[in-house]
């Protein structure tokens, strides 16, 4: 069922979806060589508890932990684990919260350290998509302007594999709405979007082959050739002439910036 928001609920959601983005900025603080994904998970939820809201993902369907922290060739869903991260690792975190009964959730990807070029190419470009297909988010045009937006500027510009098993979705009191908002597709098909249809919005870009497979755990995706992937996310918000976005990459981008052990050169 698609649930549109009243105004007052987009406020709330906004407030839920600037938490994720706060946190995310406090992760963009800590990151250096030596540090876990384990210690960026009990990081996470020390500062969603300090701000009164509950970490969303944590035995979701099952889901151990607070945050998915994919590294390398993970594309989505890796479980924090001990194992030091290093300079050349690509970090990908997603987390989601519940503040006030309503659901932020959104990731972003992190470079450590130096990399090679076509690495930091599929960074910008897969971080390029998120925004093409946000552009797409108003009323009246459908969810497939999204999806080939952001197929065409990955897919086929550039030759990246674009994962067609897991997609972006919308979001409310719930982590997981309709409608699905795949990352390929045909432009003028699936759902005709309507003012105050909140979305979150997810390229999930791989360098190599769009195929991937799942670990024994059971939640671990990763590419089936090994190559990287690449995922962003943004909460989105439907508008008339241009989408309202919910969450905030600014705050992080500026606390990525100023860690000498963070790459951003590629924006």
């Amino acid at each position: 069922m698609i649930i549109h928001k009243t105004d007052a609920e987009i406020a709330l959601m906004k407030d839920a979806a600037m938490l994720v983005s706060k946190t995310l900025t406090e992760v963009a603080k800590m990151l250096k060589p030596g540090v876990t994904t384990m210690d960026i998970d009990k990081l996470c939820l020390n500062f969603v508890k300090e701000h009164n809201a509950i970490p969303s993902f944590y035995n979701y369907h099952g889901y151990p932990h607070h945050i998915c922290a994919s590294v390398n060739d993970v594309v989505v869903h890796g479980f924090p684990n001990d194992t030091p991260l290093k300079n050349g690792d690509i970090v990908s975190i997603d987390m989601g919260v519940i503040l006030k009964g309503w659901h932020g959730d959104h990731a972003y990807t992190f470079i450590m350290g130096d990399v090679a070029p076509e690495i930091l190419q599929l960074v910008k470009v897969t971080k390029e998509s998120l925004y093409k297909g946000i552009e797409k988010a108003v009323i009246n045009n459908r969810v497939g302007d999204i999806s080939y937006a952001i197929q065409d500027h990955t897919e086929t510009k550039f030759g990246y594999g674009v994962v067609r098993e897991l997609v972006g979705h919308g979001l409310g009191r719930s982590l997981h709405e309709d409608p699905q908002v795949p990352n390929y597709g045909k432009r003028g098909t699936g759902h005709k979007m309507k003012e105050n249809l909140v979305l979150a919005i997810e390229p999930m870009i791989n360098l190599g082959g769009r195929e991937v497979y799942t670990d024994d755990d059971g939640w671990t995706v990763r590419t089936r050739d090994g190559q990287p992937s690449v995922h962003f996310e943004h909460d989105v918000c439907v508008k008339r002439n241009q989408a309202l976005i919910l969450s905030d990459y600014s705050i992080i981008e500026a606390a990525e910036k100023a860690n000498p052990h963070l790459n951003s050169s590629y924006y």
